[in-house]
């Protein structure tokens, strides 16, 4: 008999703010083809349908998706923002309660701290075991200082109430047993994985957004992310200024928006090299797919990062990567260049390189898309599965 998961998310594809949706939707979809009967709840209905598993969604009332973001700060206060957040979670525990009761399950699973409440209160309800998954945390969102205490509690009480916590890499399971004092034995470490097949197609037009300026002789260098401390966009500024002494004819692309848009703007005015930088904002599907395509390096130079999807993405792409190793995917991934998000002499040395030698580019792009074809959703899928069953047996 398949095992029944009553599962908390906050968003999914296309209606997502960033990787948290789209990790979601790769595991759920991958855990539904091996045969587990899977029921995914949404705080508010989203005109969206998915094969494979069954949507609930809490509040019937249609979502404003673009305001549900955990992690871009609109222009209003900060503070009113995470005030009209919390009473989301609020609400969204509330109405778990129901759920739980007319959808028979063996097993929660909730994703971040937005959907620990509401898997602790479907748990009160059916006395099912609550799997407590982490893809963030605000240790990682602050980037080390200045955590929002009452995010940081609500983190703290779904782990703590958890019979079993997922984390998307040992450089996360270091920081909940560090900094939220859980016990390593009940941290499992699950990588997130990749539709490698949604990545590196030829554009049906036989053109992409960059082609005007690969056309001119221009490299281009791209970051992808949310412009926010624990991203470091500034560093990725910073080294930017300092290639363009070595390869003039470099245009340096940030896809992306965040409370730090105003400041790398700034940044790059100051560094007189605002002509070489362009702000895309925040892109998806087709148009992101583009830019992965035809960028030729991508930078992911994160002070705190979880996991990154994005360099597993640019890699699948056929982008050769170079990565923080203060990250996650940085465990999984063999084939990229790695730097200390704090050394930006490295920073520059590493990028110039890949610039100004095409065998060295040539051979991550192959590499990094062979190895990146085994960091899939279905091994993600299986591992979860077997900790699923561990906690069943327990309980």
């Amino acid at each position: 008999m398949p095992i029944r998961v009553l599962m908390f998310g906050w968003e999914l594809p296309p209606f997502n703010s960033g990787g948290l949706g789209v990790a979601c939707d790769g595991l759920s979809t991958a855990l539904a083809q091996q045969n587990i009967d899977l029921t995914f709840v949404l705080p508010h209905r989203f005109p969206i349908n998915k094969g494979g598993f069954r949507l609930v969604f809490a509040d019937d009332q249609p979502s404003d998706w673009s305001n549900q973001s955990p992690y871009l700060h609109p222009t209003s206060s900060p503070a009113a923002y995470i005030r009209d957040l919390l009473l989301s979670v609020r609400r969204y525990a509330r109405n778990a309660r129901r759920i739980a009761a007319e959808n028979p399950h063996d097993l929660i699973h909730a994703h971040d701290w937005l959907c620990f409440p509401a898997g602790i209160s479907a748990g009160q309800v059916s006395d099912r075991p609550l799997v407590s998954h982490i893809h963030a945390t605000e240790y990682d969102r602050s980037g080390g200082s200045g955590a929002d205490p009452i995010v940081y509690s609500l983190e703290k009480q779904g782990l703590d109430e958890a019979d079993a916590v997922i984390a998307v890499s040992n450089f996360t399971k270091r920081l909940l047993t560090t900094h939220y004092f859980q016990p390593a034995s009940k941290v499992n470490v699950v990588h997130n994985g990749i539709k490698t097949e949604e990545f590196g197609f030829e554009s049906p037009s036989g053109t992409d957004i960059l082609d005007p300026l690969k056309k001119a002789g221009y490299k281009v260098v791209l970051y992808v992310g949310r412009l926010t401390m624990s991203k470091a966009p500034d560093n990725f500024i910073r080294a930017a200024a300092r290639v363009l002494e070595y390869q003039p004819k470099t245009v340096f692309l940030l896809a992306g928006s965040g409370e730090m848009e105003s400041q790398v703007i700034s940044l790059a005015a100051r560094l007189g090299i605002s002509d070489k930088v362009l702000f895309a904002g925040f892109i998806r599907g087709t148009l992101l797919h583009q830019v992965f395509r035809t960028a030729d390096l991508f930078i992911m130079p994160s002070v705190s990062e979880p996991f990154g999807l994005t360099a597993l993405e640019a890699v699948a792409s056929g982008t050769p990567a170079l990565i923080s190793r203060q990250s996650g995917v940085s465990e999984a991934l063999s084939h990229v260049l790695k730097v200390d998000f704090w050394d930006i002499d490295e920073m520059v040395n590493q990028i110039v390189s890949v610039l100004s030698h095409p065998p060295l580019h040539d051979a991550l792009q192959a590499n990094g898309r062979k190895e990146v074809k085994g960091v899939s959703w279905a091994a993600a899928a299986a591992k979860t599965i077997e900790i699923y069953k561990k906690v069943l047996r327990k309980n």
